[in-house]
């Protein structure tokens, strides 16, 4: 048995994705955004969260999914990304489970249409579900880190 990873589970175009819990500060409703101008797409805005502006980033919209309407499940999980908190739009968050670190296979090239360097890997648990790990330094590239840290002011 290798580390135990507790892991917040949240959905995204009908697959699992994962996201270790000590890199989650909290997770939101959706409330209104802010957009800011001459952000890329995916960025969708601001929020202020308890007096804190966080950026809010759609990650459908960051691996090229196709959009869909938010609905009353739709959540914002705020995370910490060197030292930022940002928030990512999700379908919804659905459970926090625990993984063996030992069963997080290498991504393959593509998985749903999503390139490999956003993941972190592919864990297998419970009854033949695989949950999709994604890497978060590289959801979010430096530049675009920059960028966001460019919205606080």
């Amino acid at each position: 048995m290798g580390e135990e990873l507790k892991v917040i589970v949240f959905s995204l175009a009908h697959e699992e994705y994962g996201i270790e819990v000590d890199k989650v500060r909290t997770i939101e409703r959706l409330s209104p955004i802010t957009r800011v101008p001459k952000t890329p797409s995916f960025i969708k805005g601001v929020i202020n969260l308890r007096g804190i502006v966080v950026p809010v980033i759609d990650l459908r919209g960051r691996f090229g999914l196709e959009e869909s309407a938010t609905t009353e499940n739709s959540r914002i999980i705020v995370v910490a990304v060197n030292e930022m908190e940002v928030g990512f739009i999700v379908d919804s968050a659905n459970d926090v489970v625990d993984i063996d670190a030992d069963t997080i296979d290498s991504p393959p090239e593509i998985v749903g249409g999503i390139k490999a360097k956003y993941l972190r890997g592919i864990a297998k648990f419970g009854d033949n579900r695989l949950l999709i790990m994604l890497n978060l330094s590289e959801v979010l590239n430096k530049n675009e880190i920059i960028q966001l840290e460019q919205l606080e002011v």
